[in-house]
């Protein structure tokens, strides 16, 4: 991590990622990137549709390949790469026939090291195999939750899930929400945890790092009038006035409520809810 010199009070706290030890590239392959139109919050009629978002910093688009549809050729590393739009390290991989491609790295990954996407694989760190091939025990991310689906579980800065058990058919992985799941035994995943696991303990610091990120103020719902939050009004500080905290929509949120779907088409595939509330 890196610290700042506390020229300011903001200045004194906030804590970043020393990118110099951990990247060597600073730009990126020019084939694989494109412009594209940032998630502001709005709809096609410039009307807020989701809070909190808005403005931040121009971004490139890099096309990272979460389909991993090229099986049995191996790759290689060639960069290791900071990318705008997501927390872990994207790594730009040379296969052996010559196509090159972005790909999530592993915590490990380094410059010149080889990886597959095959069945006969051996289980390690950067290696790709369907879930059937991988021991209980083992840290996974990228993983698909139907076969050639595509990587969908656990590609945040860090995360990973931990193969539990194994079912007819079907593998029980232990998510980064500590929920456990059932995901079918063909669908494909990645050993290891996603790089850059030091992404949760970043201190932004202060209100402008927020916005550059393209993260709006969030407004307490009691600190506003009736006719815009449920919570709002009353005469100096006042209790919510409900058993139930809501949100600006109406509907249950935080403080360990559930908020999930009484007949969510994948309830069939959750063995255990995931741990809500304070932690």
């Amino acid at each position: 991590m890196k610290s700042y010199k506390p020229i300011t009070d903001s200045r004194r706290h906030m804590l970043g990622i020393d990118y110099r030890k951990a990247l060597t590239s600073s730009e990126p392959e020019k084939s694989l990137t494109s412009g594209f139109r940032r998630g502001r919050g709005r709809n096609n009629r410039g009307r807020i549709t989701t809070r909190h978002k808005g403005g931040g910093h121009k971004r490139l688009f890099r096309e990272v390949d979460f389909l991993y549809d090229k099986y049995d050729i191996p790759f290689t590393v060639k960069t290791i790469e900071y990318d705008p739009n997501r927390s872990g390290f994207i790594g730009l991989v040379v296969y052996r026939d010559g196509e090159k491609r972005y790909v999530l790295l592993h915590n490990n990954a380094r410059v010149g090291e080889t990886y597959m996407v095959s069945e006969k694989a051996p289980v390690t760190p950067g290696n790709r195999l369907p879930l059937s091939h991988i021991a209980v025990g083992t840290f996974v991310y990228n993983i698909e939750l139907k076969h050639r689906g595509g990587a969908k579980i656990a590609r945040s800065g860090g995360n990973y899930a931990e193969v539990l058990a194994k079912d007819v058919g079907y593998v029980n992985l232990k998510m980064p929400s500590s929920e456990v799941r059932k995901v079918p035994a063909n669908a494909w995943a990645t050993i290891g945890e996603v790089s850059n696991n030091e992404n949760r303990l970043v201190n932004i610091g202060k209100a402008g790092r927020s916005r550059w990120l393209g993260i709006r103020p969030t407004v307490r719902g009691t600190a506003m009038n009736p006719v815009d939050h449920p919570h709002g009004g009353g005469e100096g500080r006042q209790g919510r006035g409900r058993r139930r905290a809501i949100s600006y929509y109406g509907k249950p949120t935080g403080k360990g409520q559930k908020s999930r779907r009484a007949k969510k088409y994948s309830n069939k595939f959750i063995i255990n809810r995931r741990k809500v509330g304070k932690r």
